[in-house]
């Protein structure tokens, strides 16, 4: 494994536990907490805090052993599409204000789209790294 894909993977352990921190205690800032202006209750918040711990573990894991990353990326890359299938939902749209902007849940989503797609490159271009 490159230092780059173990330094991605491990940065993405840093902003997964910084997610979880900012959902339990209800800290709702871009980046940290996608839909950061919508209605909640504090107890989805909280669940939510302790499901983003198994991203924390399962990257890891991967940063460790690179069996493990395969599917720390499916997992990446079904969270951007989960995330954007919300984006384009009626259930979304039923609690925002009428002509509030999704765009920044978009750019969000976008975000970790990139991350994704980085560590995809990373991962994969790991044995041209080796041989050069």
């Amino acid at each position: 494994m490159t230092q780059y894909l173990r330094f991605g993977l491990l940065a993405c352990c840093a902003y997964f536990m910084c997610m979880a921190v900012a959902h339990f205690f209800g800290i709702k800032l871009p980046i940290l907490f996608v839909y950061f202006d919508t209605p909640f209750h504090a107890y989805q918040d909280k669940i939510i805090s302790f499901a983003v711990l198994a991203y924390v573990g399962l990257f890891f894991l991967a940063s460790r052993d690179i069996k493990a990353v395969p599917v720390a990326l499916a997992v990446l890359g079904l969270t951007v599409i989960g995330l954007a299938s919300v984006n384009l939902s009626q259930a979304l749209a039923s609690v925002l204000s009428p002509g509030q902007a999704t765009w920044p849940y978009w750019a969000q989503t976008a975000m970790i789209g990139v991350i994704w797609l980085t560590l995809l490159t990373l991962y994969l271009g790991r044995s041209r790294a080796r041989q050069g």
